[in-house]
């Protein structure tokens, strides 16, 4: 009988850069466990249905399907969230926004706004963190705004919400404090396209033009149209890419410009502040 030791003990995902931790947790989703189940009772057997689902599971993975799409749930910041192909998986480089956000602005009442919500992640995990602020994420992909909301409510986090926008096409006349964006930033020619999980997520989230700053220079432009005086715009962007976003920041008017170092050491977030 296949017990879950010679279950993942057999598994051979060649393509993948951490083989043995897409197998334990595809196999813990398929037994409703944690992974700590699958150390501590290696010799149970699983069913015959689940051996099945694990199998299927790990045809898709071979086959270079994001582990979170397949299992609909991704870890980010403290918070589990559900996940879903029309939306970014949230990466752990992304969470330097979230910490860089909450160095910026007190814990009292404010207005934040965070543009390509995707799943929520940011706005939920400031959300989170500061419960006195007022988080709106928004996003122009109908399907995002939805699974955004259905985090919210999961989450139980009544200082978001979410609604459709592209950029600040909705929010005419809105103002705030703080405005967090991690936008589409790869030119459109970029090979890492063709490579690992990014084939499977939206192109529309990933690719902005020939030199993927067009979103971001959409974004500088029209940002202090819609931020308090002295209020911040934190963007994510690639790691080549700070000190043309700088530029653009400068070019707008921005001060206090400046721009901050990922877990690899790559400058992958940049700020400045409306005077």
């Amino acid at each position: 009988m296949a017990t879950i030791e010679s279950l993942l003990a057999a598994v051979e995902l060649p393509d993948s850069a951490t083989p043995r931790l897409d197998a334990e947790l595809l196999l813990a989703h398929v037994l409703g466990k944690p992974r700590s189940y699958l150390r501590t009772w290696p010799e149970q057997v699983p069913s015959g249905e689940q051996r099945r689902a694990f199998a299927e599971c790990l045809r898709r993975r071979r086959a270079g399907e994001p582990v979170a799409y397949i299992l609909g749930r991704q870890g980010f910041w403290s918070l589990e969230l559900d996940v879903a192909p029309q939306t970014l998986i949230p990466r752990p480089d992304t969470e330097l926004l979230v910490e860089a956000a909450l160095t910026l602005l007190p814990a009292t009442p404010a207005r934040v706004l965070d543009l390509g919500t995707g799943s929520g992640a940011i706005a939920l995990a400031l959300a989170a963190e500061r419960p006195a602020w007022q988080l709106v994420g928004v996003d122009r992909v109908d399907e995002a705004v939805a699974l955004a909301e259905r985090n919210r409510r999961r989450l139980g986090l009544s200082n978001a919400r979410f609604e459709a926008s592209h950029w600040f096409s909705a929010l005419q006349g809105e103002r705030y404090r703080l405005i967090v964006s991690n936008p589409p930033y790869i030119p459109i020619d970029d090979p890492h396209l063709q490579r690992g999980d990014v084939r499977f997520e939206p192109r529309s989230a990933l690719v902005a033009g020939a030199d993927g700053l067009d979103d971001i220079r959409s974004i500088v432009a029209v940002a202090p149209d819609h931020l308090e005086p002295d209020g911040w715009l934190l963007l994510e962007h690639g790691y080549d890419q700070a000190e043309a976003v700088r530029d653009l920041l400068e070019a707008a008017g921005f001060v206090a410009r400046e721009s901050r170092r990922d877990l690899g050491g790559h400058q992958r977030i940049s700020l400045g502040r409306k005077p």
